[in-house]
């Protein structure tokens, strides 16, 4: 079958279009799907790259966002057939392992998981917008709602708020009747953010965000009316640079949501904010299975819009890696083999 490989961890240069690698086989338990979308995610340049303390058995196969049909169902499977429309859970919840790291995933033609992964795809969803939930998606529902509690009438400031995790946190942040202050690298972004329904922008690049959220909110102060000056949330899954900023415009028990750290996960902190201030951080990792079904449902009743900015054929899955590591996209990309 043709997938994209990766046999060493580097740069984009890693990442080869093969033609002849081995079909996956339907074991026990097993399904075989014929990969119909596939969407890709920070977390596969990272797997690219490599991540300290994480092996990654190569020759790898990324892409943890799997939709599909069924093309083989293997021995001692009940209840799915060859044609049905599923989406796969990337993470094996019974013998553990994660697709498109541990276990090939998505970039390919062919891709095999394990049964109790799959869910239906209902008939008035794609492919391609099953495929960009799960870890985008799915993380943004459990950080703003399962952990975050975002309710009605909070402030909520979200930092890369273009990229997948953050329209789908914009668009949460709204159904709850927040306030949305949506970050964003260039104008024309923050054009497309104020769109989806965000209250206010920030183009960060000609606007330091704590300065503008202190002119918009006020500089939160322990003293007098200042306890409610400043925002609720900070929504932050970039770290780096941007964390101590973060926890400079949150108010009095403030919240500090974040789920990954795209621009470094080791930055400089001043916990002096954090008591002072008596801040809550708050982490996510993941989603359950019922995130899945929860978005689904959203999705099918118009409520949820899945923003893909483009589809990708295989043959250039090295070029939809670039523009999510470039942080070139607005909301998903997708792989279409």
């Amino acid at each position: 079958m043709k997938a994209a490989v990766i046999r060493e961890h580097g740069g984009l240069d890693r990442v080869n279009i093969e033609h002849d690698f081995p079909d996956p086989t339907a074991g026990e338990g097993d399904v075989i799907v014929a990969v119909k979308a596939s969407s890709l995610n920070y977390h596969d340049v990272f797997t690219r790259r490599g991540m300290p303390g994480i092996k990654v058995p190569l020759p790898c196969i990324m892409g943890l966002d799997v939709a599909g049909e069924i093309a083989e169902v293997g021995p001692g499977v009940a209840g799915w057939k060859r044609g049905d429309r599923v989406l796969v859970d990337p993470i094996n919840r019974v013998e553990g392992g994660l697709m498109g790291e541990t276990i090939h995933g998505g970039l390919a033609e062919l891709c095999r998981a394990r049964a109790h992964q799959l869910i239906r795809i209902p008939e008035n969803v794609s492919f391609a917008d099953a495929a960009a939930l799960p870890v985008a998606y799915g993380t943004a529902l459990r950080m703003m709602r399962t952990n975050g509690h975002v309710s009605a009438g909070e402030k909520v400031l979200i930092l890369g708020a273009s990229g997948g995790v953050g329209v789908c946190c914009v668009q949460l942040a709204k159904l709850a009747d927040a306030e949305v202050i949506a970050c964003a690298g260039t104008d024309a972004k923050a054009a497309r953010l104020a769109a989806l329904g965000a209250d206010r922008t920030i183009n960060y690049t000609e606007k330091d965000f704590v300065e503008e959220i202190h002119r918009l909110y006020g500089k939160p102060t322990r003293r007098g009316s200042g306890t409610d000056r400043g925002v609720d949330v900070v929504v932050n899954y970039t770290g780096g640079d941007t964390w101590v900023k973060s926890l400079r415009v949150l108010k009095v028990g403030g919240r500090l949501l974040t789920c990954g750290a795209t621009a470094g996960f080791d930055p400089k902190e001043d916990i002096r904010f954090i008591w002072t201030f008596e801040l809550k951080v708050l982490g996510s990792n993941g989603w359950a299975r019922s995130d899945i079904l929860t978005l689904l449902e959203l999705v099918q009743q118009g409520k949820l819009k899945v923003l893909i900015d483009k589809i990708y054929p295989l043959s250039e899955a090295r070029e939809a890696l670039r523009v999510i590591e470039d942080r070139a996209v607005f909301g998903k990309v997708v792989v279409a083999p």
